[in-house]
């Protein structure tokens, strides 16, 4: 088993290997809005970095969001391309339980990444591996009595101590966490989400209202 694994539903554009037992190469970097120069660059270092060639892969892993629209279709095109070229499986996960199986969080607990807006994208864990709600997208003020009492992880937990007191890292995704996590459910022989985006609103570009048309006569 080799996986390739992506993520960038988050401003961190991260890439990772996995041979089924460990991580064999990790990059990421977080910059919000160079997502699709970054990401093929840092496939080429981890490949560089466990000596491989991408040929070798066997699966693909990608995070599916809940993102913003821009960021998140980077990563989507680009797995379904390297599934494609390679005719290699590409396994969706939910880029929220990314988080929450690095996040060595024991009991109940939430994820909450920024969504921009000043809103959240979240959702509440039974533990590391165990989702209990689907993701949403709420603003911190009207959740936090729903979470209180949680720990809360992620960016979106981070930057509102207010909503989220016990507000806690890691803060940006790991491609070797998502990675981790599709090893141990193909082993388990459980089912992935479809490499499709889970956006949950509206892109933030619109077309704008009431705009004027021009066509050559």
């Amino acid at each position: 088993m080799l996986l390739l694994a992506v993520d960038t539903a988050t401003p961190a554009v991260t890439v990772a290997l996995h041979d089924g037992t460990s991580v064999l190469a990790e990059a990421r970097q977080v910059d919000a809005r160079r997502h699709g120069e970054l990401l093929l660059p840092a496939v080429d270092r981890v490949l560089a970095e466990a000596g491989l060639k991408l040929d070798a892969v066997t699966g693909v892993v990608v995070g599916v969001g809940p993102g913003p629209y821009t960021g998140l279709r980077v990563g989507l095109a680009t797995a379904e391309t390297f599934g494609l070229v390679l005719g290699v499986p590409v396994h969706g996960l939910c880029t929220l339980d990314g988080l929450a199986y690095a996040a060595g969080v024991t009991g109940p607990f939430a994820v909450a990444t920024d969504a921009r807006r000043k809103e959240v994208y979240w959702a509440r864990y039974a533990d590391a591996r165990t989702r209990v709600s689907e993701p949403a997208v709420d603003r911190p003020a009207d959740i936090a009595e729903e979470l209180e009492g949680l720990p809360v992880v992620g960016a979106g937990a981070l930057l509102y101590p207010d909503s989220f007191p016990d507000a806690r890292g890691p803060e940006h995704q790991s491609a070797g966490a998502l990675a981790a996590l599709a090893a141990e459910k193909l082993a388990a022989g459980e089912s992935f989400l479809a490499p499709l985006p889970l956006y949950l609103r509206r892109p933030d570009a619109q077309v704008p209202k009431n705009y004027k048309v021009v066509t050559p006569k």
